[in-house]
């Protein structure tokens, strides 16, 4: 029995290819992502295997303005990220409701996600992603965080 498609929280990544939780590695497994931030700084963290890209930025209190302002139930677009291709490859595929969200985001590229779907795996380690400059958060259908072009 499959379980029913609801709002999508950070609490468990849902993977969609196999219509299943995935079962986390090590927890004591550090995994590297970087964050390249609105003004062009790098953010350099660890995750644990199976840990959303926004429950790193919450748990490491990474200094990116708006970002994951609806905490991770797909209510908003702030935790947009832009991935290069060969990493949105590896990704799982984009639920309906994700994409929804991502239609309303401001700098929306081929390769974006919300990083409240996107978890950390070992095949991710080392992943750069980009922090579009402009946010916008659909809760309140207006500008979150829109900074000078780089």
């Amino acid at each position: 029995m499959s379980p029913t498609r609801g709002f999508m929280s950070t609490t468990r990544c849902w993977d969609a290819s196999s219509g299943s939780f995935p079962s986390y590695g090590d927890p004591e497994d550090k995994l590297t992502v970087n964050f390249v931030n609105r003004n062009g700084e790098t953010l350099t963290t660890t995750a644990k295997d199976g840990e959303s890209l926004l429950e790193v930025v919450i748990r490491h209190r990474l200094n990116i303005d708006g970002f994951g302002a609806c905490e991770g139930t797909l209510a908003c677009s702030t935790c947009h990220l832009i991935f290069d291709q060969q990493v949105f490859e590896k990704l799982n595929p984009v639920a309906d409701e994700e994409m929804d969200m991502l239609d309303l985001a401001f700098g929306l590229r081929k390769t974006s996600r919300l990083g409240c779907q996107v978890c950390m795996r070992k095949d991710l380690d080392g992943l750069t992603v980009r922090v579009p400059v402009e946010v916008t958060d659909a809760r309140i259908k207006s500008e979150v965080g829109k900074q000078s072009k780089q």
